[in-house]
Parts: structure tokens; C-alpha cells; sequence
């Protein structure tokens, strides 16, 4: 009995650390604090059904509402939902796990909390419930915002960017930042008839790009390490902020960091809602709305291709052709992480006790 009390407490310890390596206490805000919970606890929640009540039950009603699947008409800034599973979380959970191609249950199931502690884009979900103009097709993922903007004028067009001299990041230097960002704006432009060219003139420049901490006046405050990204605002306001506190990174064979996130991606991902896309269900494409720690997303996927392309048009010299070329290479969004030292000891520490624990 010892032995499985002591193995008991080591498997909770070493799944604490793992957990709060890929999530912050402060970044809990806008997602589920799950990494200080026992196991005893995940279960409750996993088997909690309509009409349960279960503290901790509010954090998910929160989460839910964040991203635009739960209508609350209360002051959220006070603790006001309650811990009730009730029909309004059921039904949330069941448009949330839809929209991002998980398995539909209504319930707080291990799959779709691990989705919900996965960091992501701040810019809620479109949901057929709360947009009346959401388009989204039934043969297609993709989705537009609200009353279907797009950047106006004549095609082709030209949009010029610019970085805050601001509000930046010192962890990667300019150069670094401006060769993924301009990786990522070719991307669009190869398939669209738009031209992007960055500008010394940041006040003018229509696409305004900066690193943000925390409440910076946009009514979307970041909340630290993980969980929300970026966000970035539809056409035509041009808005993109990227979240300062992150660890950002142009390579993963020079950044060890276990929550390093990719810019690229991340890059890519908010440039599709400056040109008018929201969030897609296909998991492969660059529009779908989270991105894990040391992961990259950042070549288009046909869904991402086939909405922009209805907000503007194909380039001239995309030809058809390349959209097969574009399904092959959807393999190259998902890079195998590389683990620093820290998870080689938990790892071997969790196995070791597992060993000699059961092997007595």
C-alpha cells in the first residue's frame, strides 16, 4: 500500500511539473488552471454531467466565454458564474468541441481539456450562434468575420507594414523579426493579388505590428507566458500585437526553451485575420486557432488558400496546379519537438520510480 501511495504521489508531482512547463499561473486567466488540481479532480470533471456541481466548474464557463461560445450577460470581471454544469455549459462545450474538430461528448473530457490548456490566438471563435453573417460553407472550414470585410479597393493593391519602435522584443533581434515576418506576408501574397512592403513610417503604415504586455489599451489584455498568443483585429483597423511575455523564437535548433513558440507561425496565423479570415476547424491549416509550444504551422493549407481567395481573388500566378503541391507539404507544418534537459530528467525520474517501486 505504500508503494502505491508513494508511486501515487510521484505521478502527481512529476504531471504538475509537466503541466505548469506549458502553462503559467499568470496565463491561467484566460485559460483552465489545471496543473495544481489532482488527478482525483480531472475525474470529477471528466464524469461531471448536467446538473453536477464541482468547484472549479466556473473556470471552463469563463474559458468558454472568452473565446465566444457561452452568452453571459453578467459583470465578468467578478467571480459570477457559478460552478453548476449546467444545459448553457453542455451545449458550450458541444459547439467548442465542433468547431475544433474534437470528438463531440458535452462533457469536460481529457482531450478537450488538453485543447483548452493549449495556448492559442486571442480573437474569439466564430459561432453560427452569436455572428448572423458568419459565413462558413459546408463543403469548407474556413470562416469570415462578421460582415464579410476585406480591405477595399481595386485588385491588385498594395498594403505596407510596419514594426512598433516602440513596443518590441529583445530576445530576437530586428532582423530576425522582419525576415519572418516577411516570410509570412509572402505566403498570403503568392496566393492573393495583394503586395506587401514594409515601411520606415510606422504611423502611416496601414498594418501596424507590435510586442505588447499586458492591458495596452486595446480592451485584450495579455496575460503572460502561454495562453493567448497574439490577436489581431479585422479589416481595415490593421491592428497586430503579439504578446511580449512570449518566448519567441525564428529557430528551434537555437532555442532550448520547452514553451518557445515559433513567430512564423504565429505571424501567419494573425495576418489571416488582418486580411479578414477568423478561425478555421481544420487542424492542419494555418488558421486553426491554437499552436503548441515548439510547434510550427505556417504553410497554407488548402482551407486557408480557399478563403482568402474568396475575400480577393487568386494572384494571377497561382495556378490550380498548386494546390495539390500545397496538400503535400501540410506534413511540414507539424516539426517534431526537440526536449531541453529538464524534460529528459522528469521523464527518467518518473520511470525510475516506476521501476524500482515495481519491481520489488
Amino acid at each position: 500500500m505504500l508503494h502505491r501511495r508513494t508511486f501515487s504521489f510521484l505521478f502527481f508531482i512529476t504531471t504538475t511539473l509537466v503541466l505548469m512547463t506549458f502553462t503559467s499561473s499568470h496565463s491561467l486567466a484566460h485559460s483552465i488552471a489545471i496543473s495544481s488540481r489532482s488527478m482525483a479532480d480531472m475525474e470529477r470533471f471528466s464524469n461531471a454531467g448536467r446538473g453536477s456541481n464541482i468547484t472549479g466548474i466556473s473556470e471552463f464557463k469563463r474559458y468558454l466565454w472568452r473565446f465566444g461560445y457561452l452568452d453571459h450577460n453578467v459583470n465578468t470581471t467578478c467571480n459570477c458564474f457559478s460552478e453548476e454544469f449546467d444545459a448553457m455549459l453542455e451545449s458550450a462545450l458541444v459547439r467548442y468541441q465542433r468547431k475544433l474538430g474534437l470528438q463531440v461528448t458535452g462533457k469536460l473530457d481529457s482531450i478537450t481539456i488538453s485543447e483548452m490548456i493549449t495556448p492559442r490566438c486571442g480573437v474569439p471563435d466564430s459561432n453560427d450562434h452569436t455572428h448572423t453573417h458568419t459565413h462558413m460553407h459546408s463543403a469548407k472550414n474556413f470562416v469570415y468575420f462578421p460582415g464579410k470585410p476585406r480591405w477595399s479597393g481595386p485588385m491588385p493593391t498594395t498594403l505596407t507594414y510596419a514594426f512598433s519602435p516602440e513596443y518590441t522584443i529583445h530576445t530576437l533581434t530586428l532582423r530576425q523579426i522582419r525576415r519572418a515576418f516577411r516570410r509570412a506576408f509572402t505566403r498570403w501574397s503568392n496566393v492573393i493579388p495583394l503586395t506587401f512592403v514594409e515601411s520606415d513610417d510606422y504611423s502611416f503604415a496601414e498594418i501596424k505590428i507590435g510586442f505588447y504586455s499586458g492591458d495596452h489599451g486595446d480592451g485584450e489584455a495579455f496575460d503572460g507566458v502561454l495562453g493567448v498568443l497574439a490577436h489581431s483585429f479585422s479589416p481595415e483597423s490593421g491592428r497586430l500585437h503579439l504578446d511580449a511575455a512570449e518566448t519567441w523564437a525564428v529557430d528551434f535548433g537555437e532555442s532550448w526553451s520547452e514553451v518557445a513558440v515559433d513567430l512564423e507561425s504565429v505571424a501567419t496565423h494573425e495576418i489571416g485575420h488582418v486580411l479578414g479570415l477568423s478561425h478555421s476547424s481544420v487542424r492542419e491549416a494555418v488558421m486553426y486557432p491554437s499552436l503548441r509550444p515548439r510547434e510550427k504551422r505556417y504553410r497554407l493549407h488548402i482551407d486557408d488558400v480557399m478563403g482568402v481567395q474568396s475575400l480577393y481573388g487568386s494572384n494571377p500566378h497561382f495556378r490550380s496546379s498548386d494546390i495539390s503541391s500545397l496538400q503535400s507539404a501540410i506534413s511540414a507544418n507539424h516539426a517534431p519537438p526537440r526536449f531541453p534537459p529538464f524534460s529528459i530528467l522528469l521523464s527518467c525520474a518518473y520511470l525510475l520510480s516506476f521501476f524500482i517501486i515495481f519491481s520489488r
